[in-house]
């Protein structure tokens, strides 16, 4: 069965709700960003008459919940739009916009409704900052979350036995198409030295793809009367929060000290390989990471690539990265420094797409708990007191 046509699932505690979502990743296209579609199914009789909705929101994150000062909690609301789902303002079949939703109404029975939800674009994509190993709560981060509740009226006070929330991902792959192959180059002169010293850094291309090995060409010559002691490079993070300081966080993710001495008069061709990924860097706080589901892992935050046009100071956390070339001079009074930036994008490659074949295949229904989620094991129930759904809220497969 292919895991594409796996349908996530989960209900709210008194089973009045339940939503049910074909994927939770959605793509941001930069010209474009995949809508946000799913089911929300009703129990009548655990409603009581109560009304259904379902929410969209963008959150902004730069502290624990449970922290405020002044009354001000660390966390800002960049989006959040909200659809009343039952009873429906609206036929049923024109709230279908997706196949997927086309088939699990079908399948899901009269008590199942469809909702929809279009992002705008200037909304930033899922990203969080990697906390110390001591620190507890949630991180700095930006979240999506859908939420579906029942409740007298959009206003009233919203009993968490009858909500249930699903996190989702706004993600960005590699664009298609090569960009430019970077490089970069620049000629020092010294003082008491009659030649200058040229150094240039190329890479094979501009966008790399996590766990891809970084190629870096240097090529030295020095024409000057001094020795280069050492070669040092370095892949660089940069992390600009943007939405309530403008802070900016450096943060070196691979780190390459390779000894190497150019003597005067003489020249170096060579290349160097960087490996920049999570998994080594993993203790180590303020690194950007791209948004991750519940309990699953996840990778170094991908590049941000935003619509032209749009105000960066509405994107929340954006990042790039850089590659350091830095040459040690010598010299009578000390070491001094050459350095180079190689600019690049770390990213996702696009995923193959879903087949026709594969989009008519027969849905596999998984209960969203922790024991799904790569290698977890775990209980069925969140701190939000939502359990996973079961089958009791939907027909039993004949």
């Amino acid at each position: 069965m292919s895991p594409k046509n796996v349908v996530f699932k989960k209900i709210a505690k008194d089973k009045s709700v339940g939503v049910y979502m074909g994927k939770r990743d959605f793509v941001d296209r930069v010209d474009r960003v995949d809508p946000v579609d799913g089911i929300i199914v009703i129990d009548q009789e655990a409603l009581q008459g109560r009304k259904v909705f379902v929410t969209l929101s963008c959150i902004f994150r730069y502290g624990r919940d449970d922290m405020d000062v002044m009354g001000i909690a660390f966390r800002r609301e960049l989006y959040l739009s909200t659809r009343q789902v039952y009873p429906p303002l609206q036929d049923r079949d024109k709230g279908i916009h997706t196949k997927t939703q086309a088939k699990l109404l079908k399948k899901l029975g009269d008590n199942a409704y469809p909702f929809f939800f279009e992002f705008p674009d200037n909304l930033p994509c899922s990203v969080a900052m990697q906390p110390a190993p001591t620190d507890v709560g949630k991180q700095c981060a930006v979240e999506f979350e859908i939420k579906a509740f029942s409740a007298e009226s959009q206003d009233a006070k919203i009993r968490k036995r009858s909500t249930v929330k699903l996190m989702i991902r706004k993600v960005q792959y590699a664009p298609e198409g090569e960009g430019t192959a970077p490089s970069v180059e620049t000629t020092r002169d010294f003082v008491m030295s009659d030649k200058p010293l040229h150094v240039k850094a190329s890479l094979d291309k501009e966008i790399y793809y996590h766990g891809e090995t970084i190629k870096v060409h240097v090529n030295v010559t020095n024409n000057s009367n001094k020795n280069i002691k050492n070669i040092i490079l370095s892949v660089d993070q940069i992390s600009n929060v943007v939405l309530y300081s403008n802070d900016s966080y450096i943060k070196c993710v691979d780190l390459e000290e390779s000894g190497d001495s150019v003597s005067a008069g003489a020249t170096l061709q060579k290349t160097y390989k960087l490996l920049p990924v999570l998994a080594n860097n993993r203790e180590r706080r303020g690194i950007a990471l791209d948004g991750k589901l519940k309990h699953e892992d996840t990778n170094l935050a991908s590049s941000s690539v935003i619509k032209e046009g749009v105000q960066k100071d509405v994107m929340g956390i954006m990042v790039s990265y850089r590659v350091m070339v830095k040459l040690i001079v010598g010299g009578m009074m000390g070491s001094s420094e050459v350095g180079l930036e190689v600019p690049f994008k770390l990213m996702h490659p696009k995923p193959d797409a879903v087949k026709e074949s594969e989009a008519e295949e027969e849905m596999v229904f998984q209960e969203f708990k922790r024991s799904y989620l790569k290698g977890m094991a775990g209980e069925d129930e969140d701190e939000d007191g939502n359990v996973s759904g079961g089958d009791d809220m939907a027909p039993k497969e004949k």
